[in-house]
């Protein structure tokens, strides 16, 4: 008979992931699975694999690796982070309302509300946006000057009364030789209610329903650029999070919510 493995499959505001306890079930070879298991018509579907682990560090409760549908190991992702703060302790792994969780980009607090037991929604503190190109300018037919942002992985927001041109333009910009590394793409438009609708193409994955250090560079950006203030609302295809870029510490503040999809089992690689 074939070894199988449990995974969770989760969700943050629409950003879908397949989440396995690798300190109970260890991944040999993570960049296969995630590309194998994240097809949406061959394997359990999703925008990538997120590892869970115990922390190697001192400093931290819990890690995380995160790898994309393409199998290229991200720096940091807000969306799953939320959800490793739900399962974490909604299934008994720790009391902590407040989880330390390391991650490549460093190591991220996690705020925890919880009602009933369970966890309804979880704020992360992203840290500090890094601005030293902010101006960096990207030339492409058609499109306007954007904003980079780094939140531990790159950003580039455009602002745009036509968010869908991400349809189009962000296999394009992910491959800019201004990238060497590729880039995350963000097409943004201020709403007359003051939101911020943006629409994502990640780097390694394409169009996903929701990023949060997506979020964060599209609130950094527009606050930069005199569009809205320090606290924003972005609305993306999966859902809305809210977004605080305090003064006091310069550290940017994600909240929204985390979901169980449902959980199964696969044959081990």
């Amino acid at each position: 008979m074939t070894d199988r493995i449990p995974f969770t499959k989760m969700h943050g505001a629409g950003n879908d992931y397949i989440y396995v306890n690798a300190m109970l079930h260890p991944i040999a070879d993570p960049v296969r699975a995630s590309i194998l298991w994240s097809n949406r018509h061959k394997g359990i579907g999703s925008d990538g694999l997120v590892l869970i682990d115990r922390s190697f560090i001192p400093e931290a409760d819990f890690s995380m690796r995160i790898f994309n549908a393409d199998g290229s190991e991200a720096m940091m992702c807000g969306n799953a982070s939320r959800c490793i703060g739900k399962y974490l302790y909604d299934r008994g792994l720790t009391e902590k309302t407040e989880i330390r969780l390391q991650t490549r980009s460093g190591v991220k607090i996690l705020k925890l509300t919880v009602a009933n037991g369970l966890v309804e929604q979880v704020t992360v503190d992203m840290g500090e946006p890094i601005l030293e190109n902010a101006s960096q300018f990207v030339p492409v037919d058609g499109l306007e000057k954007g904003v980079f942002v780094s939140m531990g992985n790159p950003h580039y927001v455009i602002f745009t009364n036509d968010v869908n041109q991400v349809e189009t333009k962000g296999s394009e910009l992910e491959y800019h030789p201004a990238f060497p590394q590729r880039c995350n793409i963000e097409f943004a438009c201020v709403e007359s209610d003051g939101r911020i609708r943006t629409r994502v193409w990640e780097r390694g994955s394409g169009i996903t329903q929701a990023c949060g250090t997506g979020a964060c560079a599209t609130a950094v950006a527009a606050a930069l650029s005199d569009r809205v203030g320090r606290k924003s609302q972005i609305v993306m295809d999966g859902g809305e999070l809210s977004i605080e870029w305090l003064e006091s510490d310069n550290h940017v503040y994600m909240t929204g919510p985390a979901e169980f999809v449902f959980d199964g089992e696969i044959a081990i690689l």
